[in-house]
């Protein structure tokens, strides 16, 4: 079912390359269809995004008012649930606070020795749009990873917006709208509700930043509406990437890879060992185990498409095929897995140990989930309170500083044939230097 790929035999990086480097190019008619719904929802704001709601969720109602679930309904879905349910969605908030909450970065302000104050002010953003997916499954976990984030960032309004097709809402996804503390919810989704929040309508406010995963039709519609808006990424299939060693419980080992597998058919699995006999033993497992799984069509359709079993010469070697590759989950089930850490730099989350699974990160563990694709993670992040709030450079010159810095601006100035740049300096130079002779 997985192929088998080996560093030592030739092609090998072709090979690699041909599973995890997925071209990314937008369909042509899909990126055409998405910007003619979000040119309709400018132009036409509610009226548009009545009509998507009814043709795409098969959800009709009379006014742009009606999209909205007001916030006693959220109370009351959270008030209905089972108290296990209840329990593990403020466990999980609980935790997601405390971690989210030591990212708060102070100001600061210091002197340089011309005595000039320079710093540095982290204000957050006024309104974000939070996009959570409601489709063919229902994500609360989702909610809680994109909006507690965001109130630990001390944004002003989080505005959520989530597909409703047929009209069913689902009381755990607004449940944990509840908890989150989020402020208004929309029954909308699609590239339709990326349109609303980036331009606004007569019911949807616009945002200043969208957030949150979904189809290809809303990451096109993020990339379209990026400029006007901040986006946080675009997000791509779910991937895991598994370092182990004769250490780690092989059914152990074939589930992860399952977790990751079931979300689609795109989703990548891999596993990388320097021992064939553990790779053996992990085929042998997901042959054995697969059966009972009741997603086993969708995961086999995975594991066949992009899924691989890779043998390196030693743990460097995984390292280094790992950086390679960039995935959003890595995890280090050998002997020592803070041994191996310092070689990993690439990844979206790093999960250290055997008992560290994956899915803990899905939902309780900490850190949002919300995690870079596609290979990005060599140069993008996890979702965090910073991308909740911006900086701004704090400048006040002494006079000293004026003195000694405002001749070199003139210079570099009229060196780049901005003469009015060159002049804004002098002018401030020749006022100091008048009331010095007064």
């Amino acid at each position: 079912m997985m192929r088998r790929l080996d560093t030592r035999e030739p092609g090998f990086d072709q090979q690699i390359d041909a599973i995890t480097r997925i071209d990314e190019r937008e369909d042509p008619e899909l990126s055409a269809q998405v910007a003619a719904i979000i040119a309709d929802v400018r132009a036409r704001g509610d009226a548009a995004l009545l009509e998507y709601t009814a043709r795409f969720d098969r959800y009709a109602v009379r006014t742009g008012s009606e999209l909205e679930i007001p916030a006693a309904e959220l109370a009351a879905a959270h008030a209905s649930l089972a108290a296990a349910d209840k329990a593990a969605l403020a466990l999980a908030a609980s935790r997601i606070r405390d971690y989210h909450d030591r990212q708060t970065t102070p100001d600061f302000t210091w002197q340089d020795a011309y005595g000039n104050a320079l710093g540095q002010r982290w204000t957050p953003l006024d309104r974000v749009g939070v996009y959570v997916p409601g489709g063919r499954a229902a994500y609360p976990s989702s909610v809680l990873m994109t909006v507690v984030p965001a109130r630990c960032a001390g944004v002003g309004e989080v505005i959520l917006v989530v597909p409703t097709p047929d009209g069913v809402r689902n009381p755990l996804v607004l449940a944990a709208a509840h908890i989150a503390g989020v402020d208004r919810v929309f029954t909308v989704g699609g590239a339709q509700a990326v349109a609303s929040l980036a331009y606004g309508t007569e019911t949807v406010p616009a945002v200043d930043k969208i957030v949150g995963p979904g189809n290809a039709y809303v990451a096109a519609a993020k990339r379209q509406v990026f400029g006007h808006v901040g986006i946080d990424a675009i997000a791509g299939p779910s991937e895991i990437l598994v370092i182990a060693d004769a250490s780690a419980p092989v059914d152990w080992i074939a589930m992860d890879l399952f977790s990751q597998a079931e979300h689609d058919a795109m989703a990548q699995s891999l596993l990388i060992s320097a021992d064939a006999a553990v790779l053996d033993a992990v085929d042998a497992a997901i042959a054995r185990l697969l059966p009972a799984r009741p997603r086993a069509a969708t995961i086999e359709a995975s594991l066949s498409a992009r899924g691989a079993l890779i043998r390196v010469r030693d743990v460097a070697e995984a390292a280094a095929v790992a950086n390679r590759i960039a995935a959003e989950h890595v995890q280090l089930m050998v002997r020592d897995p803070h041994a191996l850490l310092p070689l990993v730099r690439h990844a979206g989350a790093i999960f250290l140990g055997a008992s560290t699974g994956e899915v803990l990160g899905d939902y309780v563990a900490g850190p949002s989930h919300v995690l870079p694709t596609y290979g990005t993670a060599r140069f993008s992040s996890p979702l965090s309170v910073y991308d909740f709030r911006k900086r701004s450079s704090v400048i006040e010159l002494s006079r000293e500083g004026l003195l000694a810095l405002a001749p070199t601006a003139v210079s570099l100035a009229m060196s780049e044939g901005l003469e009015a740049h060159g002049a804004a300096a002098a002018i401030r130079l020749a006022g100091v230097n008048e009331t010095a002779s007064d």
